[in-house]
């Protein structure tokens, strides 16, 4: 780490600017369980020392302070309910009440529920939180409007909404877009010229294959997430555009969409290909992630894990272009050692 020519800020910018760092980033997403295991087995306070102390080249994500209506606990601003499910190695968080479930029209809505307003968020404290990035790469702004849809109507609702209620589907996502770029106005201007990264998400990919279809994609999301990535191009950010799984289809579209770079890379997924990502999409995105979180990180070897690092370097990273990163949440089941050999082989081979 000591060879290092680069801050972590640089580092990335010079990635999106199709320069050669100094080495190849990289990134970390985690439960908060092997947070907890990573901490303790490095002796360190916070998750921030722990990947300091790994040369990982993370970003520091601004989060305006909340300030609106009291909330009851485990509720949050849109009325959403939490329950702590445990699944044997950790807990998530998961929706159990979703709001507007039982309505069956925009007007039934208007008449019975309240949105939350940018009014509800305090901005002022942005530019303290962006001093605090320390040399990385600040996160500000973006938007996953279904992700939060889906827990307004429930699942099943909300996928059904796109054929039986398209109306309730625009108006809903109408409703959250504006929401998440007054917001994410308010940050840019907050800390002026200091986003690097703006993230705009979606989960559309299963495990096989999109879980909805590419003309439901380009009607209900696509313009919405158009206005986004505009606006983050406007503050001088990058689009950090999240989608798991196999979403290899709508992947054109999001890069005629404006987006800067393609998280996580899922690679196991069919369509996903290491190669074929590289050759199709790597000339005009950078490429995030790449580690694979279904079998190798929490089941391969220490060699496994070094190989894949190699393979990742050899095929996401030819000419640039790639940040290396779990392609996901790294799980409470995977072993340390896995997740130190990926950030020390990172480090040894990604300096050519």
């Amino acid at each position: 780490m000591g060879r290092d020519a680069m801050i972590s800020r640089e580092r990335w910018r010079a990635v999106f600017a199709r320069e050669k760092p100094d080495r190849v980033p990289t990134d970390y997403w985690a439960t908060a369980e092997f947070d907890l295991k990573l901490r303790r087995h490095l002796g360190c306070r916070t998750r921030r020392q722990a990947l300091d102390r790994l040369g990982v080249d993370y970003e520091v994500r601004l989060v305006p302070p909340y300030v609106g209506p009291r909330l009851p606990r485990l509720q949050d601003e849109f009325g959403r309910r939490f329950r702590t499910i445990d699944y044997g190695t950790g807990t998530y968080r998961e929706c159990v009440h979703f709001p507007l479930a039982g309505f069956k029209s925009v007007a039934e809505i208007e008449r019975n529920y309240t949105w939350p307003t940018a009014d509800w968020w305090d901005f002022s404290d942005l530019p303290a939180q962006a001093d605090r990035a320390a040399g990385h790469p600040v996160r500000g702004g973006g938007s996953e409007p279904f992700l939060i849809y889906k827990e307004l109507r429930g699942m099943e609702q909300a996928l059904v909404d796109l054929v039986e209620n398209p109306e309730i589907v625009h108006y809903g996502l109408g409703k959250l877009f504006d929401l998440a770029y007054e917001c994410a106005l308010r940050i840019y201007e907050a800390v002026p010229g200091r986003v690097d990264i703006s993230y705009v998400a979606e989960d559309m990919g299963g495990q096989t294959d999109l879980m909805f279809s590419v003309r439901h994609i380009r009607e209900f999301l696509l313009p919405g997430m158009k206005r986004m990535i505009d606006l983050a191009h406007q503050a001088g950010a990058y689009v950090f555009h999240h989608n798991d799984g196999s979403c290899w289809r709508i992947v054109p579209d999001m890069i005629e969409l404006g987006i800067d770079l393609l998280n996580p890379l899922q690679w196991r997924c069919p369509g996903m290909e290491r190669e074929r990502l590289k050759r199709e999409f790597g000339p005009r995105v950078v490429l995030h992630g790449g580690m694979d979180n279904q079998y190798t990180l929490p089941f391969g070897t220490v060699e496994e894990v070094r190989r894949e690092v190699e393979d990742n370097l050899r095929v996401l990273g030819q000419g640039g272009g790639y940040i290396l990163a779990p392609c996901h949440n790294i799980q409470a089941l995977t072993p340390v050692e896995n997740v130190l050999a990926m950030y020390d082989a990172a480090r040894d081979l990604g300096r050519g």
